[in-house]
């Protein structure tokens, strides 16, 4: 999936914009910069891997491994930027956005310490609250992971 333009203006966002737009923190904030995105279209962000992740003292402490759920973590997170920046809103107390489903997910090899992962989502479709993504995780422009994610924006009582 391609999703980048042609033209050369950028839209980067830096850790301090991300995290103006979602709720996760240390250890959960798993993405550390968007390079490009279109407000209704795509985001790409990047994951840095490192062995000091939470996850590899245990995933597998002698060839660590970042556990899949966790690569699709971090797309699901990189929906959340650009549905925040699509519905131009911040997050707040009064609503919450979940991560609701997950179709045709596909692990194509393991993400080690040292990877770079480019995390590149593209908004399908929306319908009220509900919205649709084709997502992909690539590391050295192999696709490492790829799926449809479902996401949806709920008001909070």
């Amino acid at each position: 999936m391609t999703t980048e333009t042609e033209n050369t203006e950028l839209s980067p966002m830096d850790i301090h914009q991300i995290m103006e737009h979602l709720p996760h923190r240390y250890p959960f904030l798993l993405i550390d910069k968007v390079i490009d995105y279109k407000v209704g279209d795509y985001l790409h962000g990047v994951k840095n891997i490192t062995i000091n992740e939470p996850c590899f003292t245990g995933h597998f402490p002698n060839r660590p491994v970042m556990p899949g759920v966790l690569i699709l973590e971090a797309l699901a997170q990189a929906t959340g930027v650009l549905g925040f920046k699509t519905m131009e809103r911040i997050p707040d107390s009064k609503s919450i956005y979940y991560f609701v489903g997950i179709d045709k997910a596909r692990f194509r090899q393991p993400v080690e310490p040292g990877d770079v992962v480019h995390l590149h989502v593209k908004l399908l479709k929306r319908k009220r609250d509900m919205w649709k993504f084709s997502a992909e995780a690539l590391v050295d422009g192999k696709v490492v992971c790829a799926a449809e994610l479902m996401c949806a924006n709920k008001e909070l009582p």
